[in-house]
């Protein structure tokens, strides 16, 4: 699997990868439309932010997001936040989200980030276990309000 940076020829696909989920399905649908449009293009041209793709042979089969976020805590480190892994379903199992975080870990520590961040549904009791095989703690108790 080549690791790289989304462009917007993966949008579809990654979208796909996003629905294909028990929880994303019902959050969002794999059509292209101005907002996802808006929001790809967002990321894609802000410098903290970066939209990664596992690319098997051309084809999308993982994706995630990193938003590297400043603050004044940890000695003024950089935080690494990570979102929206996804595993093609036909390739789970065969350690590609591993893979995956295995490579967004790297690049923190090569930015000199603090550490690195997540949040898992509470749903979701086998990523909780595949972030921990990781080293993940679960040390805080994440809250969301959904606008």
């Amino acid at each position: 699997m080549i690791i790289r940076a989304a462009v917007r020829a993966d949008l579809k696909a990654i979208l796909g990868l996003l629905v294909d989920d028990a929880l994303g399905k019902f959050r969002d649908y794999p059509v292209i439309d101005e907002r996802y449009e808006a929001a790809f293009a967002a990321i894609d041209s802000d410098s903290r932010n970066v939209l990664i793709v596992g690319d098997e042979d051309g084809q999308v089969v993982a994706c995630m997001q990193i938003t590297y976020i400043p603050g004044l805590g940890r000695h003024g480190g950089e935080r690494s936040h990570v979102e929206a892994v996804r595993v093609r379903a036909d390739r789970r199992r065969a350690r590609l989200g591993g893979e995956l975080m295995m490579w967004a870990i790297d690049r923190a520590r090569e930015r000199g980030c603090a550490l690195v961040e997540l949040t898992s549904d509470k749903q979701r009791p086998d990523a909780h276990r595949f972030y921990a095989r990781l080293g993940f703690t679960a040390s805080h108790e994440g809250m969301k309000l959904i606008l």
